[in-house]
């Protein structure tokens, strides 16, 4: 096929594993030879050669009921397929909820399966991230590790600014008792969205109440139920901070169940904005943070860690925004 396009084997071999350091024309004329001739890789023997699978495993430390009702991993699901496919790898999805399940796949990584590893979810100090670097499968992290003893590689959102600037437009906005349904506080997107939460009642001059603080999960049901603990505890409570849109539409469900209106009673403001948010009734006003651009930042990153580039950043933040809605 080389001679057909009248380029070098080296350089073919580079067009049709993906390189992007090749010229235009040698890319067309390479692929141009390949369809006249119905050429099919040879996986196997190319992964002999290269030593790699060609394949990154997304990785999810969850139970599959979770991740399957959370849009927020199947849209970094989404974008980790599209950056991976368009560079001719396969995508492994695996999902963790028992330490046996870790065991397996260490041991599925440990055998060359995959090149590196997108994870997802990390709970506590769980040194998971860890043991796959030193097997030496290169691995990117959603979110700031809680235990980083070793340098990690992480891509995250300004989680601690989106805490304090949904807690400040609520206190603009003229509330005078902002709580929170903060998220598990094992995760980092849950410690760090307290502490912006922190930040914004102290920033405006106020003293921080543990009172206001009502710790759930990120799912519906979890907001539900601290949020309903919340306003039993502390009924003046006039507005709310959920470190998550699924928890904040709990929270919502909570407000109407202690008979208040959401909005004029009680504003409600969440974290992520996913679809749901904004087709709620009434539409959920949050804090965006960007989820596909945080799961292509992931996997690029990812990618040029298997290329073996140098001076690569190993935490990346990407900004948030405030989206005003009907709920706060």
């Amino acid at each position: 096929m080389a001679a057909r396009a009248g380029v070098s084997r080296a350089t073919a071999s580079r067009v049709l594993r993906g390189d992007t350091k090749v010229s235009e024309h040698a890319r067309t004329v390479v692929m141009d030879a390949a369809r006249e001739i119905s050429y099919v890789p040879n996986l196997a023997a190319r992964s002999l050669v290269t030593g790699r699978s060609d394949s990154v495993a997304f990785l999810v430390e969850e139970s599959e009921e979770k991740m399957f009702s959370d849009p927020f991993f199947l849209r970094m699901l989404r974008s980790a397929q599209e950056t991976v496919a368009s560079t001719g790898r396969q995508l492994v999805f695996s999902v963790m909820s028992r330490r046996e399940d870790q065991k397996r796949f260490l041991a599925y990584a440990a055998g060359g399966h995959v090149d590196g590893v997108l994870l997802m979810s990390l709970h506590g100090k769980d040194r998971l991230p860890q043991h796959l670097e030193e097997i030496g499968v290169p691995t990117v992290l959603s979110g700031r590790p809680l235990s980083n003893r070793r340098r990690l590689w992480y891509v995250d959102a300004d989680n601690v600014g989106g805490g304090a600037l949904a807690t400040s437009y609520l206190l603009s906005s003229g509330h005078t008792c902002v709580a929170t349904v903060a998220g598990p506080l094992d995760m980092c997107a849950g410690q760090d969205r307290l502490a912006g939460y922190r930040a914004g009642i102290e920033a405006a001059g106020l003293t921080y109440d543990e009172s206001l603080v009502s710790v759930g999960d990120f799912t519906s049901a979890g907001g539900f139920d601290a949020a309903t603990r919340l306003l039993e505890r502390r009924p003046d409570v006039d507005a709310i901070f959920a470190a998550s849109d699924l928890a904040a539409i709990g929270a919502i469900r909570a407000v109407h169940a202690a008979g208040r209106d959401v909005g004029d009673d009680v504003a409600v403001v969440g974290f992520d904005d996913i679809p749901a948010a904004a087709e709620h009734e009434p539409p959920l006003s949050t804090v965006r943070q960007p989820i596909a651009e945080l799961g292509t930042t992931m996997t690029r990153l990812l990618l040029a860690r298997i290329e073996g580039e140098d001076d690569l950043p190993h935490r990346t933040v990407l900004p948030v925004e405030m989206v005003r809605r009907a709920t706060g």
